[in-house]
């Protein structure tokens, strides 16, 4: 583990949850052929390991966003970095993140994911830091609600560092 880090959640119980989410997506959307849209980069590993354990027909996209600019505190302004591949309309869209931390990224993205006229979203998130929420954000799949800490592992990043940690963790 380097130095600074601590463990927030075990990989053991991410796992665990990442299961638990997948049974219940799995039952919510039977017969529906879901597009799963992953916000990259963060959440590509709980999305890996999701789809996998959800074990029906979908679809996977991706789509790039920013607000952090290097920095550890969101800047406030989203840039849509990378448009999807698929179409939405008429879809049943599930946005996958990996941490809902002021809103104001994914309040972004499904405002403009329902400009596309799907035929619904949700979203699906691994974490939740609901103590620097800034717009109410509609969270249908949680895994993990996590205190004011800034956090990495399992895909979340600082810099680009410490995505590949199998566990959560915060800095100190």
């Amino acid at each position: 583990m380097p130095t600074g880090l601590k463990v927030l959640i075990k990989h053991q119980a991410i796992e665990k949850e990442v299961a638990r989410l997948a049974r219940a997506i799995r039952h919510d959307y039977l017969e529906k052929n879901p597009l799963l849209i992953g916000i990259l980069k963060g959440s590509f590993i709980f999305m890996a390991d999701l789809v996998r354990k959800i074990d029906m027909p979908l679809e996977v996209d991706f789509i790039r966003l920013s607000s952090y600019a290097g920095g550890i505190q969101s800047s406030g302004s989203i840039k849509l970095l990378s448009r999807l591949n698929q179409p939405v309309e008429g879809r049943h869209i599930l946005v996958v993140e990996d941490i809902i931390d002021t809103g104001l990224t994914t309040a972004y993205l499904i405002k403009y994911l329902k400009r596309k006229r799907p035929a619904s979203v949700r979203l699906c998130a691994l974490t939740e830091k609901p103590s620097r929420r800034k717009t109410d954000v509609k969270i249908d799949y949680i895994g993990f609600t996590v205190p004011d800490k800034f956090i990495v592992g399992y895909g979340i990043d600082w810099n680009e560092k410490y995505r590949n940690l199998v566990d959560i963790c915060y800095i100190e």
